[in-house]
């Protein structure tokens, strides 16, 4: 199958490394010139200087040319540049032409979830969501993953499920978009919390906490926004949760673990030297809590550490001190 994947960074090319080693045609569409010329005349991605790129996967700073005669459009890019680089692209898809939303977040300006983006910027094409637990450092070197595709099309579903599905890949499916979207969205958020208390030298069992009821949090939002409690028991809410929160790979716990250590959120994105959606949804995460009324202490917690001067140390004892209820 030919396929576009419009972003350069880690997740954009590890999705189209594992692709092209199923035997698919790959062009990739990046903004950068550097990137494009090393990833066609090196075989090489900056964000993945260990590996080298397979053949089948060209790459091009042409929209036109990145989409012309592909089957599905693969969108990998961070969530605060969803909207505007799709104005770049829409006029040059075609009706037959499948979106896949592979970006997670939210849009900070409007607080819509991407799948609401798309739905505006694209009106008339079918898409879908992919997400779960899948590191790019892991699925670019071919550890056993599973994915998850959600659309309300049962031909998006199963175009997809097609295309991904191999013995290193297993996919699922569902219906439940807003789930997914959301789950993908707060999970970073939970990270960075994780990583705080790494920074602060607690153990597992602060860890767990966090964990446990962060995914409490996670639900809660997401049914008042109309998803299914079930989706977030899935790959898609625990199974994120858990690779995001204890993973070395983790942008965002790395963030969590150096503003528990003291640096500021530009020393801490300086270090990472890539997008950290938890430090850029927090605010998204924030509102929404106000306007559906729904009670997220830990997201009302690291909005204050990020944006109010609160010390991570104090957050914690402010979390630990609250009163006291039944589970």
């Amino acid at each position: 199958m030919r396929i576009c994947v419009i972003g350069s960074g880690s997740w954009g090319i590890a999705l189209s490394i594992y692709l092209a080693n199923q035997g698919n045609t790959i062009k990739v569409w990046s903004f950068d010139e550097n990137e494009k010329n090393k990833i066609n005349e090196e075989k090489k991605c900056i964000f993945l200087p260990n590996i080298d790129l397979p053949n089948g996967i060209t790459c091009t700073n042409s929209y036109e040319e990145a989409i012309q005669d592909t089957e599905i459009i693969l969108h990998v890019t961070p969530s605060k540049f969803v909207r505007n680089t799709i104005k770049g692209y829409q006029n040059f898809i075609q009706p037959n032409q499948i979106v896949l939303m592979c970006s997670k977040g939210f849009e900070a300006e409007t607080n819509l979830t991407l799948d609401d983006v798309i739905e505006e910027e694209l009106p008339n094409i079918q898409y879908g969501i992919l997400s779960g637990p899948s590191h790019a450092e892991e699925v670019a070197i071919g550890v056993p993953t599973a994915l998850v595709v959600a659309s309300k099309s049962e031909e998006v579903i199963q175009k997809v499920t097609d295309v991904f599905k191999s013995n290193l890949l297993r996919m699922y499916h569902t219906k439940d978009v807003k789930g997914v979207e959301i789950g993908g969205a707060l999970k970073n958020i939970i990270a960075f919390c994780a990583g705080a208390a790494v920074g602060l030298e607690f153990g597992d069992n602060t860890f767990a906490m966090l964990a446990t009821r962060g995914l409490v949090e996670i639900t809660r939002l997401g049914i008042a926004m109309g998803a299914q409690d079930k989706t977030f028991y899935g790959l898609t809410g625990l199974g994120d949760l858990i690779v995001t929160c204890g993973s070395q790979h983790s942008r965002n716990r790395k963030a969590g673990e150096l503003i528990a250590k003291g640096y500021s959120i530009e020393e801490a994105k300086r270090q990472i030297g890539m997008t950290i959606e938890s430090i850029d949804n927090i605010d998204v995460a924030y509102d929404l809590a106000k306007k559906y009324q729904v009670e997220m202490p830990i997201v009302e917690t690291v909005y204050d550490v990020l944006y109010n001067g609160l010390d991570p140390k104090k957050a914690v004892n402010q979390l630990m001190t609250r009163k006291l209820k039944p589970e």
